[in-house]
Formats: C-alpha cells, sequence, structure tokens
C-alpha cells in the first residue's frame, strides 16, 4: 500500500509552471542591426512599447529577474535588439526580443526614424516572430506611434501572428479608471486581447507568463 500525499502537496496549477519557465530566462545576444541577429528555428516574442512604458521593469517582473532586462536611466538610449533564452535545464524553447524603446522625444530624429525603420523590418519579416506584446502606460493611452506599429503588425496578425497589450503601472488606476482604460484599448486595437499590469502588485503576471508559454508551446505546461 502505497502512502497518499498529505493535504501539503498541491499539484503546481498551469501558470505556476508557466511562471517558474519565465524564471528559466538567460541573455542570449545583443544587436544594433537585423543582420546581427542569430537565426534558430524557435518561437519569438517580441516586447515593444514606448521608452516609458515599463517594458524593462515588465520583462524583468515576469522573469522574476531584477536586471535582465537592461533599463537606461535615459529613456531612449539602449538602442539594440536584447534576445533572452527560454527553457529548462539549459535547453532553448523559446525566445524573448526586448526591442528598443521608441518615441522618446531625446533621441535625435535621423535615430529615431532608423529605429522606426529597423523594428518595422523585424516585425515584418522575423520568420519564426511568434507573438508580440505591446507595453503601453495607460494613463496616456496608445499613442500615434503605437498605432503606427499596430498598422505594421497587423497583415501578420491577420495571419495568426499572436498579439496582446499590457497596460502597465495599472496599480496608479483605480478600479474605474482601470476598467475604462481597458474599453478604450480594447476599441484601439479592434478588439484586441488587453489586459491591466503592475509589476508593484504583480497584477497580471501570473496569467501573461501562463499565455506566453501557451503561444510557444503546443501542449499545457
Amino acid at each position: 500500500m502505497t502512502d497518499s500525499p498529505g493535504p501539503s502537496a498541491s499539484v503546481p496549477s498551469p501558470a505556476d509552471k508557466a511562471t517558474a519557465w519565465m524564471h528559466t530566462a538567460r541573455f542570449l545576444t545583443t544587436a544594433p542591426k537585423l543582420e546581427f541577429l542569430p537565426p534558430h528555428e524557435h518561437p519569438e516574442i517580441a516586447f515593444v512599447g514606448r521608452s516609458n512604458a515599463g517594458k524593462s521593469t515588465c520583462i524583468n517582473t515576469l522573469t522574476q529577474q531584477k536586471r535582465l532586462a537592461f533599463a537606461s536611466k535615459t529613456p531612449g538610449r539602449t538602442q539594440s535588439i536584447n534576445l533572452f533564452a527560454l527553457g529548462k535545464q539549459g535547453i532553448t524553447d523559446a525566445v524573448l526580443a526586448d526591442l528598443p524603446g521608441y518615441g522618446y522625444a531625446a533621441v535625435p530624429k535621423q535615430d529615431k526614424l532608423r529605429w522606426q525603420q529597423v523594428m518595422a523590418n523585424y516585425l515584418v519579416s522575423r520568420p519564426n516572430l511568434r507573438g508580440v506584446v505591446l507595453l503601453c502606460d495607460p494613463r496616456h493611452g496608445l499613442t500615434e506611434l503605437d498605432e503606427i506599429l499596430l498598422e505594421v503588425i497587423r497583415p501578420r496578425v491577420e495571419q495568426g501572428l499572436k498579439f496582446l497589450v499590457l497596460l502597465t503601472k495599472a496599480d496608479k488606476l483605480n478600479r474605474s479608471e482601470g476598467a475604462r482604460a481597458l474599453s478604450i484599448a480594447r476599441l484601439q486595437t479592434a478588439g484586441g486581447d488587453v489586459r491591466l499590469f503592475s509589476a508593484l502588485k504583480r497584477q497580471g503576471v501570473a496569467e501573461t507568463a501562463l499565455q506566453l508559454w501557451q503561444w510557444t508551446h503546443d501542449e499545457a505546461p
């Protein structure tokens, strides 16, 4: 007769397993131009957003690592695509791509145009891009640059590219403000997938980790 597990031996939920998977994130490479990105066969998820949208904080929160994604003290200063590998026991099964923040006023116009072109080329042509996470500060809403990005990826979304808008810094909103921000963002994305996210209160963290797992795996975690 075998002993049955005690009441404390709980089975991890799919969200718990996905969160543990996100914790395996490790730096892979950095590339100032698309041609320097290494080719690989793993599904890739890109994080994009304005320079002050909290993108680095979001990635660090999802991966439970304080300095995986570098947050420059000067917004717009980081101008490289950074790749992070995901997978247990050092075996990569997915890749996160941290794209440079856009729209910061102090960045020279020439640099802005160059990076807008690099990002557009990446989003249109990266063959193994599986999904895009757009970070947005709900107090400002989706900006003209965000909407331009949406137009760039719309053909690929219609072909099956996954897409999620995370409304960051949600802890700065009360309940009615949060509901209103969700409604507006859904209208702006034509009914797209939108979620409130707070690194401080860990709101939306487990749900987002599970969604990223589902985007990159055919089986449950």
